[in-house]
């Protein structure tokens, strides 16, 4: 026997390992949209964070943690107006999958009455 628990059907809106498995908001589009956005931002500012920390200049006499924490807040908001302005298109490419994904879970719900009806005699 297996020690992987087995995986809760798609629709239950049950809780597994902390996340909830609710899927009702990715049916609206702009809720996917603004998904999409705010996953374009935190993956450029993991970027831009990772660029950084590459430590290229060194930081010398200027260096201290309040230098830190500002260089933090800019890069959030570097990040969060490079995924407006200038996207790289991850977050639109995530957006795009989980639509095609969400229109065949739709697809699939919707075909499933309909084999069950044709099964009762």
């Amino acid at each position: 026997m297996s020690d992987v628990p087995a995986l809760p059907p798609v629709n239950a809106p049950s809780a597994v390992g902390g996340v909830a498995n609710d899927t009702s908001r990715l049916s609206n589009r702009a809720n996917l949209d603004a998904a999409g956005k705010k996953f374009e931002a935190v993956f450029t500012g993991m970027m831009v964070k990772a660029m950084r920390s590459t430590h290229l200049a060194d930081d010398g006499l200027f260096g201290s943690k309040g230098m830190d924490t500002f260089k933090d807040m800019q890069d959030t908001q570097v990040a969060q107006n490079m995924a407006a302005h200038a996207p790289l298109g991850i977050g639109k490419a995530m957006t795009e999958f989980l639509a095609k994904s969400q229109a065949g879970v739709q697809a699939g719900l919707q075909a499933a009455p309909a084999n069950d009806k044709a099964k009762t005699p």
